[in-house]
């Protein structure tokens, strides 16, 4: 279990995704996670789309301050809404099994990545 800040707690799903999924399969499910929590029309995690939102991802048991405090604690240009990379950052920061394993997922993505594009080559 792991909590938000003040008290929410939640089960940590991420570390078990990561195991089943592998790294790029782990951060594609983030990136659709984004996509439920998103406004639509502007493309971002806003105060607002998270309300109505959260309810898809199992946070609707989280009170207002604390959605606050996740928006306020990803929110790392300071715009009010969280961008792609700022959610999946967030996401990482609140498992903490996870930022354990970080590196060793991004080191899996970036392998990946190398392989995908050494073959083109």
């Amino acid at each position: 279990m792991a909590g938000t800040g003040k008290g929410a707690v939640f089960e940590d799903l991420l570390p078990l995704m990561a195991d089943k999924l592998g790294g790029e399969g782990l951060m594609k499910e983030l990136c659709s996670g984004f996509q439920l929590l998103m406004d639509k029309d502007k493309g971002v995690i806003t105060l607002d789309s998270l309300r109505r939102n959260s309810q898809l991802l199992g946070l609707q048991d989280l009170k207002e301050d604390e959605l606050v405090s996740m928006m306020k604690e990803g929110d790392f240009d300071g715009d009010g809404a969280l961008n792609q990379m700022e959610f999946c950052v967030l996401m990482f920061r609140l498992s903490p099994e996870l930022m354990e394993e970080s590196w060793f997922l991004l080191e899996e993505a970036m392998e990946g990545e190398l392989k995908n594009n050494n073959a083109r080559y």
